[in-house]
């Protein structure tokens, strides 16, 4: 080792943010194996790298007793003495023991140490980076494919896009850019893990938040999300400021804020909900796009019951159960939903189809249901 080594070291420690105290220690301790594999392993060794010349010896320890046992580890109190007089018993007497051809060991040993501890601190600081940055939305280039794995490059590092984090609608093909969720970063014995995801509903609440200011200034609050990836979305929308439309700060002028997200999604549908601390009127907006006519909840079963016009029923449904299911999922409640005749139908009595229902039989059938009569009256 040189002067141009050390050298490189200062540099290494100014570039990558290794401190090159860390690398001398590192190089010293490597020596010590490098010299015992070659040299014998019997020795107490120890060898010194000049933080400034780069002059390197290595140093056989021996301890200072009165009876020797082992001559590789132990010398008289009096041999010592010669040395050096100050020298006690339990004391240990440092002999330079390095050998004329080492210097193309240790340079080569050297190399190797650096460009491991290199590697291992690149893998950290990639580590501590994106482990900071777990449910972190990032922007990636899909790499190559493997099987029904795919490769997206960060940068830095490439992430694992797991089959069952993609959106089944969706092609990835090599050089597409697209955005991810970060779901999980492990560490593992070959460097950083790091798993993204396209179907987390955490996705969608970031790409609101990167696309409307007033989500990201906390003027608008993101309340829930529901989300069946690649189909459909309905996220939940608040603001404490009366002046402030939450769903059309969402929406954007002219849809533009949505529809960026919606294209990001490959044309995945979202409805943007007003959330509302009342089951009532936060069931009948959640069922949205759907017209509700009436709902009466059950809040010890956590139960909803809805009406909706005959028109609307397909709608409120959905398909194969949709918007129903997201709306159960938003909401936290149970949902069923009748339509008006379905529900006029129970209280026909037999063989009269011309049987008209008044308001109060109605009702009678949801009476324990009705937390607020005032506002059922309304």
């Amino acid at each position: 080792m040189n002067l141009e080594f050390i050298e490189a070291l200062y540099e290494i420690e100014k570039e990558r943010g290794i401190e090159r105290e860390i690398l001398f220690e590192a190089i010293e301790a490597a020596l010590i194996s490098a010299y015992k594999r070659n040299y014998g392993s019997s020795q107490n060794v120890t060898a010194k790298v000049n933080r400034e010349t780069g002059d390197m010896e290595v140093l056989s320890r021996k301890l200072v007793v009165e009876e020797i046992e082992d001559p590789t580890l132990e010398v008289s109190l009096e041999d010592a003495k010669e040395i050096d007089p100050s020298y006690q018993l339990g004391e240990y007497v440092e002999y330079e023991v390095t050998p004329k051809d080492f210097g193309r060991i240790a340079a080569q040993t050297a190399k190797q140490v650096v460009v491991q501890r290199i590697r291992e601190a690149e893998r950290t600081m990639v580590y501590d980076e994106f482990s900071s940055r777990e449910g972190d939305i990032v922007t990636g280039v899909v790499r190559r494919v493997q099987g029904k794995n795919i490769y997206v490059d960060l940068g830095k590092i490439e992430a694992l896009l797991l089959p069952s984090e993609q959106i089944t609608n969706e092609h990835y093909r090599a050089n597409d850019r697209l955005k991810a969720y970060i779901v999980e970063v492990k560490k593992t014995t070959k460097g950083p893990q790091i798993l993204v995801s396209r179907t987390h509903p955490g996705l969608l609440k970031r790409l609101f938040e990167l696309e409307v200011p007033e989500i990201h200034e906390g003027i608008v609050e993101i309340k829930g999300i529901a989300r069946e990836a690649g189909a459909r979305s309905k996220i939940a929308v608040y603001s404490e400021n009366p002046n402030v439309d939450p769903v059309g700060s969402c929406v954007g002028p002219k849809g533009s804020r949505v529809q960026s997200i919606v294209a990001e999604l490959k044309g995945e549908k979202i409805d943007i909900i007003r959330w509302s601390e009342k089951p009532k009127e936060f069931v009948s907006n959640a069922l949205s796009p759907a017209r509700v006519l009436k709902v009466s909840v059950n809040e010890e079963e956590k139960s909803a019951h809805v009406i909706v016009p005959d028109d609307q029923l397909s709608l409120a449904i959905g398909k194969e159960g949709q918007n129903a299911r997201l709306t159960a999922k938003l909401t936290g409640w149970k949902i069923d939903i009748k339509s008006e005749s379905e529900y006029r139908q129970q209280f026909k009595p037999d063989g009269n189809r011309d049987y008209q229902p008044t308001l109060a039989e109605l009702l009678k059938p949801l009476e324990h249901l009705i937390l607020n009569d005032e506002e059922d009256k309304s």
